[in-house]
């Protein structure tokens, strides 16, 4: 090969090189901004929805009761009037809705949650929830957002934290952001607001000094902070024989909106000792500070669940909405707990967690209802009935526990002008066939989900969650590029 032919072969390489690096980059470009079809707006619907002769779960006081036999208008996404059933007209151009004496009632909100694909949207939406925290952001995650408030996309309403601020330590993850200063501290929080987060989460590792700056430069900033109580530099010995570096209660009356995870204030806060106790008079320091918390029950619960069953429960029915890129990268937790003797320490935890979460309640200590949901083995969307059935269990009448999983949520978490049925309200709502007040199962099975002015019947919603089940390699790749979009930038 002469000098000409070999520089006519380096150029034609380099130049097909860099076609497929396009081609390529277009092809995951597209991808990833893709809207899913499930996802997308209906090119034109109608004007209102008048729901007739439903019963009316409002959330607006604390009646326990619902008011049978209503109306409810509804303009766009807004409510606009309630009356009788047969009172109100129906303008021309609005749907209505024969309501058979179901239950309506405003759309769940999941507090916690961690988002990894857009089709898990899907799930939560065909599960009656129109509402959810994510707890762990990624740059996507903003995107998501914008998308959302500018109706580009069917989707429950949406905020996010930005990425976990943490210490190193046995809690560190390679998705979160490590600070150990009270310098390095105030840059993260600046950095998150600058890209456009406006909520901060804490991780356990933090150190005392990093924890003081996050709190003060969040204040300064507007932004919210919540996750957990920041323990320092953990030992051997702790938490029985040697106590934490930072004591639980240098966590309270700081500001923070949220406490996640009952499992955290019970390692932390009683050392975890499992003594109901020690548990009612810690809720009672924390009913004074101010602090709303976020159990989490079913995070757990599903362990027990997953060890008891030896694994079948991994493969329950709806198992396939759940990440499939979770799934992979848990296959190894997935098989610890399918292997594990839960009778020693999980199954006794989950009892006492119940326990810890009544206390907390009887205290009056705010309770948000919240999942853990992105996490391997918890189906989005419908994980929000067993938590809720896990509220009922720690001593929550089923009122109640709806009234955390809408109104609570929605006001703790800033979720604007949602969450009870009066007018002026948006309508994001649910209709169900059973009556939630005596059977908090019955909002598993929506009969219409309305969101951001759309109606979803029983058709839409299981082809939502045909659509969140059948992302496979889309869905898995798609999570991916988010993951190291996450880790590169």
């Amino acid at each position: 090969m002469n000098t000409n032919n070999g520089l006519r072969w380096v150029k034609r390489t380099v130049t097909a090189l860099g076609l497929f690096i396009a081609v390529l980059a277009l092809g995951v470009w597209l991808l990833v901004s893709q809207v899913p079809s499930a996802l997308q707006p209906a090119a034109s619907q109608p004007k209102g929805v008048l729901f007739s002769n439903v019963r009316v779960l409002s959330m607006a006081d604390n009646s326990t009761t619902a008011q049978p036999a209503q109306d409810v208008l509804v303009m766009g996404d807004t409510i606009t009037a309630i009356g009788a059933a047969g009172e109100l007209t129906a303008p021309e151009g609005v749907l209505v809705i024969d309501g058979q004496g179901h239950t309506l009632m405003p759309g769940l909100i999941d507090a916690h949650i961690h988002l990894n694909d857009e089709l898990e949207l899907a799930a939560y939406l065909a599960h009656g929830v129109t509402g959810v925290r994510n707890m762990s952001g990624y740059p996507f995650h903003l995107r998501l957002t914008e998308r959302v408030k500018q109706g580009q996309l069917l989707a429950p309403d949406f905020i996010t934290t930005g990425p976990i601020l943490n210490s190193p330590g046995p809690n560190q993850l390679i998705l979160q952001t490590t600070v150990n200063s009270a310098e390095e501290a105030r840059l993260a929080v600046q950095g998150q607001y600058r890209a456009g987060y406006r909520h901060i989460k804490v991780y356990s590792n933090l150190t005392l000094e990093a924890f003081d700056a996050v709190i003060d430069e969040a204040q300064l900033l507007g932004m919210t902070v919540s996750g957990h109580s920041p323990e320092g530099e953990r030992s051997a010995g702790m938490p029985r024989s040697v106590p934490f570096s930072i004591a639980w209660e240098a966590s309270l009356g700081r500001g923070l909106t949220t406490l996640e995870h009952i499992e955290t204030i019970v390692w932390h806060g009683l050392r975890d000792n499992l003594d109901s106790e020690q548990m009612a008079a810690l809720a009672a320091t924390l009913a004074q500070s101010g602090e709303a918390v976020t159990p989490t029950l079913y995070a757990h619960k599903r362990l027990v669940l997953i060890a008891e069953s030896q694994g079948a429960y991994l493969s329950r029915p709806g198992s396939d909405m759940i990440n499939p890129l979770v799934t992979w990268f848990a296959s190894d937790a997935q098989k610890f707990w399918s292997q594990m003797d839960p009778s020693a320490y999980e199954a006794p935890h989950a009892e006492f967690f119940l326990t810890a979460t009544g206390l907390l309640h009887e205290a009056g200590v705010p309770l948000l209802t919240g999942t853990d949901s992105g996490s391997f083995g918890i189906i989005p969307g419908a994980s929000m009935i067993r938590e809720l059935e896990l509220l009922v269990a720690a001593g929550l009448t089923p009122y109640q526990a709806l009234r955390s999983a809408t109104r609570v949520n929605a006001e703790v978490l800033g979720f604007a002008n949602t969450s009870m049925i009066v007018p002026g309200y948006r309508a994001n709502l649910v209709l169900l066939a059973g009556d939630p007040l005596a059977d908090v199962a019955a909002v598993e099975s929506p009969v219409g989900v309305m969101v951001g002015g759309y109606w979803l019947d029983t058709q839409q919603l299981e082809a939502m969650k045909s659509a969140a089940a059948d992302g496979g390699v889309v869905a898995f790749l798609r999570s991916l590029v988010r993951v190291v979009e996450m880790v590169v930038v």
